[in-house]
């Protein structure tokens, strides 16, 4: 990966992280329609209501924020063209797994999927999206139970005896689409980080081994992306909070993330 020469445009764009300027907080938000949808990158969240037996956190899981900082950090250091507003905020949008604007984003992004809930409607349009060359992203789930649940969710949508999931090699393309990552990054949550004086295993031996996995269509496209032991959307949401943070983490969770974005794009 290139380390020191991400590190350090990040570093000088740091004081323009735009970390809360827009006003999006977590309830005044809206379901994107068509009329939000302008042919350039949008980051899509997955909305989903909580299971009374899941565990982790919710779909606002480094929401707004992480979602403004990756997106001007993709208008950064790729060409892609990211949606604006007239006022320069990128234009990141809310999308339901049952919903028909799921259809209008090549990637949406799922934050905390051990607490996720899916019914039946919403996993056979979720399976038509990812069938159809839609792609899943799911991010900061940690230790066994997160995962157990997860993984049932997901069986809803798609079925294990048609799609396996897998561990992805660090020799796949997505690890170097743009940025060579030659490890699968452990990234804690600001607050753990800073109070448990660096460690970065949330709950200990049972989240010490991040992990990516991912399951494929039949002709080997990746439709759905799992970090887990891991929150690489915390690298983004907090990348102007601490020093020691951001150089420790968050170069590795954006090569990470334009690697990732890159591939769901362009597959």
């Amino acid at each position: 990966m290139r380390r020191l020469g991400l590190a350090t445009v990040l570093a000088l764009a740091c004081a323009a992280a735009v970390h809360a300027q827009f006003g999006r907080g977590f309830f005044g938000s809206r379901v994107a329609t068509d009329r939000d949808f302008d042919g350039r990158f949008h980051y899509c969240r997955l909305l989903y209501r909580p299971a009374m037996n899941g565990w982790g956190g919710s779909w606002r899981t480094d929401y707004p924020n992480a979602d403004i900082n990756l997106s001007i950090r993709l208008s950064e250091l790729t060409k892609i063209p990211v949606s604006r507003s007239m006022g320069g905020a990128p234009n990141h949008l809310l999308v339901r797994a049952g919903g028909e604007e799921l259809f209008q984003c090549p990637l949406v992004i799922m934050s905390a999927p051990g607490s996720a809930f899916i019914d039946d409607a919403e996993a056979t349009r979720l399976r038509e999206y990812l069938e159809k060359g839609g792609f899943l992203w799911t991010d900061d789930s940690w230790g066994t139970y997160q995962w157990q649940h997860w993984v049932r969710e997901l069986r809803k949508v798609l079925p294990g005896d048609e799609y396996p999931i897998f561990d992805l090699p660090l020799t796949h393309e997505l690890f170097r689409t743009q940025f060579e990552v030659t490890e699968i990054p452990q990234i804690p949550n600001i607050g753990f980080f800073l109070r448990s004086g660096g460690r970065t295993s949330e709950q200990g031996a049972d989240s010490a081994v991040p992990q990516v996995k991912a399951i494929a269509d039949r002709d080997g496209r990746l439709m759905v992306l799992m970090t887990h032991n891991t929150d690489i959307a915390d690298s983004w949401e907090r990348e102007g909070e601490d020093a020691s943070y951001f150089y420790a983490f968050s170069p590795r969770g954006y090569a990470f993330a334009v690697n990732a974005v890159l591939y769901a794009l362009t597959h």
